[in-house]
């Protein structure tokens, strides 16, 4: 389940008795649209997003979904609670960054966690929670500069944390993701622009892109694209993907064509190691594409001579 292969994907997973299943179908330069079913639901409404999953967060990936609330916040699907912090429990004095938190297994290892609530327990949970039950209120504890709350999914059999926006309806988007800047480094660490020249010397070039999105206007927090794709004289070469991280000994990876340690990929923060290109003399056609959940998409292109 929550497997990428880059082009396509086929996501299926139980939550309770209900089944999920997503299957992107023939994903391409084109961007075809996918064909989704989501059984359960975001845990607020009219929500406004200040982070979102996969963004460059310091050179470190988030996680999960942060939004700007004021109200209560609800169990997303049914499921049994396996885990609650507020600030009156005594089990633990030491501060966490998550806050005052819950946590619900929605069954066959999907868990969600919905932390920097209000630190103050409004009642007694049961033990098994049904859809749309109120968990708490949505706050500023933890490591929180705002009040809203955290949202997130963790999957315990492939260990990997998955983008919530996969498996629930997607927020709507309306505007295609910004690709702000473009850079090559090459293999004496030299920066490269290819907006600015016309020119490069043939070898090997890191690609790394700096892309943001917003869902509805331009003054909305910055947040990251579902996609970077890249690709030279239409050959793909490089394809990040948002959609899970999970951790191999000790490392937290992403997929990249492949699975690549996140430390790599996101490393020219704010922005994002898309792939590596060997070029050789010629004509070459850089192109990048940047997409959202939705599928809208920008492009830029670069040609280039080779020398």
């Amino acid at each position: 389940m929550y497997k990428s292969t880059g082009s396509k994907a086929l996501y299926a997973n139980r939550v309770g008795n209900k089944l999920l299943l997503i299957l992107m179908l023939g994903f391409s330069i084109s961007f075809a649209a996918p064909t989704l079913v989501y059984p359960i639901d975001w845990p607020a409404q009219a929500l406004t997003v200040t982070t979102n999953f996969g963004w460059n967060d310091q050179g470190k990936p988030t996680l999960g979904t942060s939004f700007e609330s004021e109200g209560p916040v609800h169990a997303a699907d049914r499921g049994e609670l396996i885990f609650s912090h507020y600030g009156s429990d005594t089990a633990s004095r030491l501060p966490s960054p998550l806050g005052a938190w819950v946590a619900l297994d929605h069954g066959e290892g999907l868990i969600s966690i919905y932390s920097r609530l209000e630190d103050t327990k409004l009642q007694e949970l049961p033990q098994v929670l049904e859809k749309g039950t109120v968990l708490g209120v949505a706050g500023r504890s933890g490591w929180s500069t705002r009040r809203g709350f955290h949202f997130s999914l963790f999957d315990r059999k492939e260990r990997c944390w998955v983008n919530p926006s996969m498996i629930i309806t997607p927020l709507p988007d309306t505007r295609a993701p910004t690709i702000q800047s473009v850079v090559l480094r090459n293999a004496e660490g030299r920066i490269i622009e290819p907006n600015q020249i016309s020119s490069i010397s043939q070898g090997k070039y890191t690609v790394c892109v700096s892309a943001t999105d917003t869902r509805i206007g331009p003054n909305e927090n910055a947040l990251a694209p579902h996609r970077i794709l890249c690709t030279v004289n239409g050959s793909e070469i490089g394809a990040l993907t948002f959609e899970t991280y999970s951790a191999r000994d000790g490392i937290l990876i992403v997929y990249r064509n492949g699975l690549v340690p996140v430390k790599q990929v996101y490393a020219p923060a704010p922005g994002f190691e898309v792939g590596e290109v060997w070029v050789t003399r010629g004509q070459v056609s850089l192109e990048i594409i940047a997409q959202d959940i939705i599928g809208n998409a920008q492009s830029a292109v670069y040609r280039l001579t080779v020398e």
